[in-house]
């Protein structure tokens, strides 16, 4: 109660009826539409007050209102999710990637976010993997950038890392985390334990002219990132990757001081972070990629989760993006719906700080679910983009928002998409009326139970 307590009481009310991850947005609308209007009428006062221009008299859904961290403005709160597409050559993004990422920011998400790229060639998770120690990367990566600018509003999101203990493997539609079958190079980790055991390279237990190296290594790619002009980095430190391996107790066994408490796993990760801050534009912001939780016992509680958060913000941090799990191959992770929004909840509302969650989140629907609740200020989508990269440009034909931009080449598309929605959405309103027991038989099911 005491995370909620600052929460306005309509929000209050619409995350403890959406709690059940079966009401969402247009669940709740079908059955009371005035306490659903009541809370966007709400979710865009609060928006507007913060000096957007917004339409009070037809508001659009949570979905598309925009969001700022620091100097960037997202025109809508749907997110590309990193996905590495292993196709990289010495580094060097190709053609894959312009049109990967171009075309889901012509489709319209608020933020594109890079694959997890890395600062040199022995931190890649495979051979595969975008990189970001040169220029020639550099000149790639801003060939992309420029085209998603002049083409669309989308902002583009730089995220770097170090694969750590699962390096040197295999492409991701080979066998995932499996070494390379040759060529492969060392790795390293928080402590010399192999991802699997005896199959995975047992790392290199990192030293401290290792570490220095390897924040030299981010600072010189957060620099190449700002020349190619992203408007957002961040720092990796989920999944079980190098500066994963340090936060975590089941991959940190150091006896030094980069391990032991949370205050000091979190050093060398912290290194890294003021390093890449420090050259960084103040004015564009910075965010963090956590594994909220383990899912394998004796992992980060949740006491060492906030202590991560605090620290992280403390140093500048603008936004958690709240994923888990990947530390070790025995976790057992609780999948369903929207599975990893209670940790982006407990993140924002427990600490104070704005956050992402990703994570079997599929349809327009729950984005706008997760945003009205609180649970998260921006929301990822990974698969579901891959499938349709127009996701959000189709979402506004759904909510009939004439304020999505649409690249002017696509709008006969648009005009034809705001024209057939409203029936399909009619239909499929009727059909869920229809399919709903009638009250008498509601209470005969009541009854019997």
């Amino acid at each position: 109660m005491r995370r909620y307590w600052e929460m306005e009481p309509v929000q209050f009310a619409f995350g403890v009826m959406s709690r059940s991850k079966q009401i969402t947005w247009e669940n709740l609308e079908l059955r009371d539409p005035a306490f659903v209007h009541q809370v966007n009428d709400w979710f865009s006062k609060k928006v507007k007050s913060q000096g957007f221009d917004l339409s009070l008299e037809n508001p659009p859904v949570p979905m598309f209102t925009p969001f700022r961290l620091r100097d960037m403005v997202v025109e809508n709160r749907v997110v590309v999710s990193p996905m590495d597409q292993y196709s990289a050559v010495d580094g060097v993004p190709g053609d894959w990637h312009f049109v990967h990422l171009g075309s889901r920011a012509v489709g319209g998400a608020g933020l594109v976010y890079v694959e997890m790229t890395c600062p040199s060639p022995e931190a890649r998770i495979s051979p595969g993997d975008t990189g970001l120690w040169n220029e020639t990367q550099r000149d790639a990566f801003k060939r992309i950038v420029d085209f998603c600018h002049t083409n669309s509003r989308s902002r583009l999101c730089m995220q770097l890392g170090h694969s750590g203990r699962k390096g040197s493997t295999q492409l991701g539609w080979e066998r995932m985390d499996y070494p390379l079958e040759r060529g492969n190079w060392p790795v390293v980790s928080a402590s010399p334990i192999p991802y699997y055991e005896g199959v995975s390279q047992v790392p290199i237990e990192l030293d401290r002219k290792g570490m220095e190296k390897i924040v030299a290594d981010f600072q010189k790619s957060t620099g190449f990132a700002d020349q190619a002009g992203f408007d957002m980095l961040e720092i990796h430190m989920a999944h079980g990757y190098l500066l994963a391996s340090f936060i975590s107790p089941l991959t940190n066994h150091r006896k030094d001081s980069f391990g032991g408490s949370i205050e000091n796993r979190m050093r060398f990760p912290l290194e890294v972070w003021r390093a890449c801050r420090a050259v960084w534009p103040k004015e564009k912001p910075m965010s963090g990629r956590i594994s909220a939780t383990d899912w394998a016992p004796g992992g980060l509680t949740g006491e060492d989760l906030m202590a991560a958060v605090r620290m992280l913000k403390a140093e500048g941090c603008d936004m958690i993006d709240c994923s888990t799990g990947q530390t070790v191959p025995h976790q057992r992770p609780i999948y369903g719906r929207m599975y990893q929004a209670p940790f982006s909840d407990w993140v924002r509302n427990e600490v104070g700080i704005a956050t992402m969650t990703v994570g079997a989140v599929t349809t327009p629907d729950q984005v706008n679910t997760l945003l009205a609740s609180g649970k998260a200020d921006l929301v990822a989508l990974a698969r579901p983009h891959l499938a349709n990269p127009y996701f959000t440009l189709q979402a506004s034909a759904w909510y009939q928002h004439m304020g999505q931009y649409w690249p002017p080449q696509y709008l006969s598309g648009r005009d034809q998409a705001f024209r057939n929605a409203p029936r399909e959405r009619a239909e499929q309103i009727d059909l869920r009326i229809k399919a709903r027991p009638a009250s008498h038989e509601i209470k005969d099911t009541k009854k019997a139970a």
